[in-house]
């Protein structure tokens, strides 16, 4: 297909945003010296070993080797300088010994969720769901989502508007399936994390919070009946359990009258007393639980659980929990129920994830990368280097000349051949 040059400098433009977008870091640094650190993790395919690499490494030492983006995995150090790669880092200089503290999951062996499928980005119909404590990915039929697409089903060029499918209509403006496909019982503006069954039954608080208030199960009446979503509908057991005394809301005093007939002491005293009760209310006591009371839904489906199993074989559900925004806040403290919170850090805390540097040639043009580099080699080199340009540009303008006077179209091969003449005058010169 023809196209004018202009086409061919907007096409340029478009490809050069593109790359500033999907690379806008620099990738000329190895994070192994930064320790195990929660990063984007990268498979090499072609090393043909379950380790992994950083975003650096799968750049600058595995560029033309076929890699699978596991993306952030926590506590994780880089294994490209080590020897358990055979592949040689570029980015280091000596060998390191091979990593002890990494842990590699079955998605170092390419495959993903508790159906163990391999992950191929040009055939999969169905966006996967990552669980925040295991960093697994999820198909959405293993969730109970959706069903299962066809392996040979084709996606729909022109899919259903969202707003079309009666049983979903909230989801008008989330995931109406840029993959053709219906969109999901949950959709991402619905839930803020994801945690999978065998890591819900790893954390005793998240297990007691189950399908109560802000966490959401998908669940079914009997085997015949459809997915449906729930959160209980329970109210925390502060508002059922306990008096209004241990509540953690701030009272004022000075619209109660019941207190401030009850208190005679003075002004100063009652100020203390004022101030001794808001910290009170407000750091409630560490043996008062607050959590809501255990849903009997969940309970049934964690009891289901074959030794071994990755899923419950309950025909309720298979006991995922999707957490609603502001769930780090909802978390009872007391003695009970912190303990298993601390164990997993990013449950109470958001982490960090390292992010290599900006790059910051990420945007220049062609031109502009050209003119950088030559200021920062030798002035002779340089001035050597832009006469070679003006002879190619006055070359290349000779003999495109005869095509915009006979009004001919440039194919690939007239440039191509250009630059095999001008690569034999170099030669013949030499």
């Amino acid at each position: 297909m023809a196209c004018s040059l202009n086409d061919l400098i907007k096409s340029q433009n478009q490809l050069v945003q593109e790359a500033a977008l999907v690379l806008p870091h620099e990738f000329s640094k190895c994070t192994y010296n930064l320790g195990p650190i929660r990063q984007a993790v990268h498979l090499c395919l072609t090393c043909a070993v379950p380790r992994g690499i950083c975003s650096s490494c799968s750049v600058a030492c595995h560029t033309d080797h076929e890699q699978i983006e596991l993306f952030p995995k926590r506590s994780f150090r880089c294994d490209c300088p080590t020897t358990a790669i055979p592949h040689s880092c570029t980015l280091h200089k000596g060998l390191r010994e091979e990593n002890t503290t990494n842990t590699y999951d079955h998605n170092f062996r390419g495959v993903f969720c508790r159906c163990s499928r391999v992950y191929d980005p040009e055939t999969e119909q169905e966006t996967m769901i990552q669980c925040i404590s295991c960093e697994d990915w999820f198909h959405e039929s293993c969730l109970n989502l959706r069903d299962r697409p066809h392996p040979d089903a084709c996606p729909d060029p022109d899919p259903m508007p969202a707003s079309e499918f009666p049983d979903n209509p909230d989801d008008s403006d989330s995931d109406t399936s840029s993959n053709g496909l219906p969109p999901p019982l949950i959709s991402a503006e619905d839930y803020d994390v994801f945690v999978c069954y065998e890591c819900v039954t790893k954390i005793d608080t998240l297990r007691r919070y189950a399908c109560t208030k802000g966490v959401i199960m998908v669940v079914r009446d009997d085997e015949s009946s459809p997915w449906k979503t729930t959160d209980g509908g329970v109210l925390p057991a502060a508002f059922c359990n306990h008096t209004d005394s241990d509540l953690p809301l701030e009272i004022d005093d000075s619209e109660s009258p019941s207190i401030s007939k009850r208190h005679s002491s003075s002004p100063h005293t009652q100020g203390e007393e004022r101030e001794a009760k808001r910290r009170k209310i407000s750091e409630p006591s560490s043996s008062c639980c607050l959590a809501p009371p255990a849903s009997s839904i969940a309970k049934a489906i964690y009891e289901c659980k074959p030794q071994g199993s990755r899923v419950s074989r309950s025909y309720l559900g298979t006991g995922d929990v999707f957490l609603t925004e502001g769930w780090r806040q909802r978390w009872c403290r007391c003695d009970q129920c912190l303990p298993s919170l601390q164990a997993h850090p990013y449950l109470l805390e958001e982490e960090e994830t390292y992010e290599p540097p900006a790059d910051p040639d990420s945007g220049l043009s062609l031109e502009e990368l050209g003119m950088r580099a030559l200021a920062r080699i030798p002035r002779d080199r340089a001035i050597d280097g832009i006469h070679a340009f003006n002879d190619m540009r006055d070359g290349l303008m000779e003999y495109l000349r005869p095509f915009a006077q006979e009004g001919k179209v440039v194919e690939a091969a007239d440039v191509n051949r250009f630059f095999e003449r001008l690569l034999e005058n170099r030669q013949a010169r030499n």
